[in-house]
């Protein structure tokens, strides 16, 4: 689609201080960004009537910074598709900038736009290019087959309606502003089309219902209840013949975490701008006028599209609820981006989480564009920031997600695309060696996991109890490295990966392994040097730790061989004085049990931890096992979701082999349950494999796909 492409604001003469905004919540205060950000919501509206009907048309959008688009009265699209982003370099306006492009067929001679936007990022992983905007374009084409485009210009209205006060306060007794012909404006976003389908979304409403009856002159508390953690929008409307002021505050299960401030009309439809995780509400609500009054509540949960899911069922119902719950976490941390959780919203900057839930994806709903599309979005920002990102461990694990994703889907392109940011990353971490052959001097070891030890959390932890994580997620990122060169046909690059890992592999066994200990330590105890030190790399204390993180990567990245990967896994599942981890870190641990042969062993064992923490919160995920003191863990966070990646993987013994499921592997095994069915989407149809104690394996796989396999094949 060509981009014929025309920004459209509000009257910038009659509303000069609703212009501009601030690029990214981190970029000041909050206060000043509250000051700054200009906070508005401005409404913008055109109706084309045509002398036929239209067919169909074609249509390209973006706004700056959120937005509903609505078409004939029915909501076609919320957006932006976030650019991505991290936590650093928030102080000028990121590059990239995105529009989507969807096809709609009216069935009428009629097209009616309206948009809402809001101008000024409030959530961390929105961002703006630092003034208010909105464009769209449509291709018409009609029933004789003849065509037309219209483009946002000045002969749409706009208004700002200041009943959004500010974030999260809506005020139903401000009238908004008449409409007057939007001006023009120039275009800084130039976006390029994101490769992702719309988001969807659902009216839930509390369990109960949504009705609060109140009182004429009175107030009242109310607690209304899901079945589950959603990432949602708020939804509000009143029946009174007065005003209905009232506080919503969300929860996931106990703890309050977000709240929004409402005063509603009778007239009056809210829909928020924000997104929360939302397990339930406790709405204090007034009744200011002399009748009883009724007050609606729910949430319109959002997500990606996800309308085909596989089927995982197991002989154990703790475990398949465990999985419920892993899929329902996952499925609402899949929005424009994914995210660690609707609580945090966080930017594309946590790319540990992003990993795992790519690969929970390629064992659930299958759909890989998300996931290849936050990859291409990491690598622009590699480019763009000289290789660096917050999270110095994240940005290597961003190239297994790289390689991971490619094997998936087979996309070769994907790697093309992101080779520039591959190299970027690699060269950044050159300039990280030391003279002993280890990563010495990095710009800190964040993240290895959310735990504390001695005083020392391990999200910024010291050298002694981060280096060797890092090193480990070091010699990971080169050996895939090495595969992504291998495929691009770059045999130079390719070697030289290969050397250096061989090199890394050789130090880490030599000074981070104790033959006496028969573990590998959490880093050395050599001081950092003074200059080095930041806030995210604090001064170690000299203790040398022999702790399960370092051995988890060690043995599921093959730093060692098979025989001594399996002696410290078992270290690692009977030893308590390695220390615990926390969810996001079991990831490793039960990918390091499947890779070195150990699944019938500890799989099941492993799953129990969740079971426990479904037992504690029920209708949730949660960040962690055991929170940090001075910290809240959320309870809808994806990352903690791996069992739904894991299990089905060690039911079905599976392995890609080729990338795009051309040739793949099966060796089924119950691990010990009763009966398992394990369904898998590839682009092919599905994988079906049923097992049962005692029998054989039944397992269905499409044509097109080659399996090397260890079965009883009964198609």
């Amino acid at each position: 689609m060509r981009k014929i492409e025309k920004w459209i604001w509000l009257d910038g003469e009659k509303y000069p201080n609703a212009q501009t905004t601030v690029f990214h919540p981190f970029a000041f205060s909050a206060e000043e960004t509250a000051l700054r950000g200009n906070y508005t919501v401005a409404e913008f509206t055109r109706t084309y009537r045509f002398q036929k009907r239209v067919k169909g048309a074609r249509l390209r959008f973006a706004g700056d910074t959120e937005f509903d688009l609505w078409l004939n009265g029915s909501l076609l699209a919320t957006g932006p598709v976030c650019v991505g982003g991290d936590f650093l370099f928030n102080y000028t306006p990121r590059d990239q900038f995105y529009a989507t492009e969807m096809t709609v067929e009216p069935g009428s001679d009629t097209l009616c736009f309206y948009a809402r936007v809001k101008m000024m990022p409030v959530l961390i992983n929105e961002y703006s290019k630092g003034h208010g905007g909105f464009m769209l374009t449509a291709h018409i084409t009609f029933a004789d087959d003849t065509v037309a485009i219209v483009t946002t210009d000045n002969t749409w209205m706009a208004r700002r309606n200041g009943q959004y006060t500010a974030p999260f306060h809506f005020d139903g007794t401000v009238t908004p502003d008449a409409y007057a012909p939007a001006w023009e404006i120039p275009n800084i976003w130039h976006p390029e089309t994101a490769p992702i389908p719309v988001r969807t979304e659902e009216t839930l409403y509390p369990q109960g219902g949504d009705e609060i009856r109140i009182a004429a002159r009175s107030k009242k508390t109310v607690r209304l209840e899901y079945d589950r953690v959603y990432g949602a929008f708020l939804k509000a409307s009143a029946e009174t013949s007065g005003l209905l002021v009232a506080t919503v505050e969300c929860f996931e299960l106990e703890k309050i975490n977000s709240r929004e401030e409402l005063i509603l009309s009778g007239d009056t439809e809210y829909r928020g701008l924000q997104m929360h995780s939302v397990g339930g509400y406790i709405v204090s609500v007034e009744n200011c006028s002399d009748e009883e009054a009724v007050l609606h509540i729910g949430c319109i949960a959002t997500c990606y599209p996800a309308p085909e899911c596989a089927v995982i069922e197991t002989g154990d119902k703790a475990l398949n609820y465990v999985l419920e719950l892993c899929k329902q976490a996952l499925k609402y941390c899949r929005q424009t981006i994914h995210l660690d959780s609707p609580k945090h919203c966080e930017p594309l900057a946590c790319t540990g989480d992003y990993y795992i839930e790519s690969l929970m994806t390629a064992f659930s709903f299958g759909d890989m564009r998300l996931a290849a599309f936050d990859v291409r979005r990491t690598a622009e920002m590699l480019c763009r920031n000289d290789g660096r990102m917050f999270h110095t461990a994240y940005s290597l694990i961003w190239v297994r997600m790289l390689y991971d994703v490619y094997m998936f889907t087979g996309d070769r392109t994907l790697l093309t695309d992101c080779a520039d940011g591959l190299w970027f990353l690699l060269h950044r971490f050159e300039g990280y060696m030391g003279n002993n052959g280890l990563v010495e001097h990095p710009t800190d070891y964040m993240f290895v996991d959310w735990l504390v030890v001695d005083g020392y959390t391990l999200h910024h932890p010291p050298k002694n109890l981060g280096q060797s994580c890092l090193n480990m997620f070091y010699y990971g990122a080169l050996t895939a490295a090495e595969k992504v060169y291998d495929v691009l046909g770059m045999d130079a690059m390719a070697t030289q990966c290969r050397q250096k890992a061989v090199q890394l592999k050789s130090a880490i066994n030599r000074l981070l392994y104790s033959v006496e200990k028969g573990l590998y330590c959490e880093g050395l105890t050599t001081p950092t040097p003074q200059a080095e030190l930041n806030a995210s790399l604090p001064q170690s204390n000299g203790k040398l730790y022999y702790r399960k993180h370092a051995n988890i990567l060690a043995a599921c990245f093959g730093v060692c061989d098979t025989a001594r990967a399996r002696t410290i896994l078992h270290r690692v599942m009977t030893d308590e004085a390695l220390g615990d981890c926390q969810p996001y870190f079991m990831h490793f641990l039960l990918e390091a049990v499947n890779r070195n042969g150990l699944r019938d062993t500890y799989m099941l064992q492993l799953a129990e931890r969740w079971k426990q923490a479904a037992a504690t919160c029920p209708k949730g995920l949660g960040e962690g096992f055991v929170c940090p003191e001075n910290y809240t863990f959320d309870l809808s966070h994806a990352w903690g979701g791996t069992p739904l990646y894991a299990i089905p993987k060690a039911l079905l013994g599976f392995e890609m082999i080729e990338p795009g499921f051309r040739r793949i592997r099966l060796s089924p095994s119950l691990l010990g349950l009763p009966s398992a069915t394990v369904e898998m989407l590839t682009p092919y149809g599905k994988i079906v494999c049923r097992q049962e104690a005692g029998k054989a394996p039944k397992v269905d796989v499409p044509d097109g796909i080659i399996v090397d396999h260890k079965f009883h094949k009964t198609t």
